[in-house]
């Protein structure tokens, strides 16, 4: 297989589940007063991410994924750009529920509810 059919491949399998996302998000989307107070959460959840980095008992691997979650979430680029009701904020929370129960198995979860 050639690197274009990897690339195209990897496009088209990356297009097709940013489109099921939404999709699963429109079908599914919360009400303006569920969705406010998740948006609350995520000052907490930089101020969590900021403590796992820099503690030393973290792993490697939880801290890539941690940073990578952290440039996300200050990012003006999102999966589902904002301007689309309700569920375009709502997917910053999505992608940082996954990251931190990934991370949350990996240091466990007595040590992030000391955070």
């Amino acid at each position: 297989m050639s690197l274009l059919e990897t690339i195209v491949g990897a496009s088209l399998v990356m297009a097709v589940g940013w489109l099921l996302l939404v999709g699963f998000l429109w079908l599914h989307r919360p009400s303006r007063d569920l969705a406010a107070v998740g948006l609350r959460l995520i000052p907490d959840l930089v101020r969590l991410i900021r403590a796992l980095l820099a503690d030393s008992s973290t792993p490697r691997s939880a801290r890539l994924a941690l940073a990578g979650l952290l440039v996300y979430l200050l990012s003006p680029l999102d999966l589902i750009p904002d301007f689309v009701p309700v569920i375009g904020a709502v997917d910053d929370l999505i992608v940082a529920a996954v990251v931190l129960r990934w991370v949350g198995r990996r240091v466990g979860l007595d040590d992030l509810g000391r955070r």
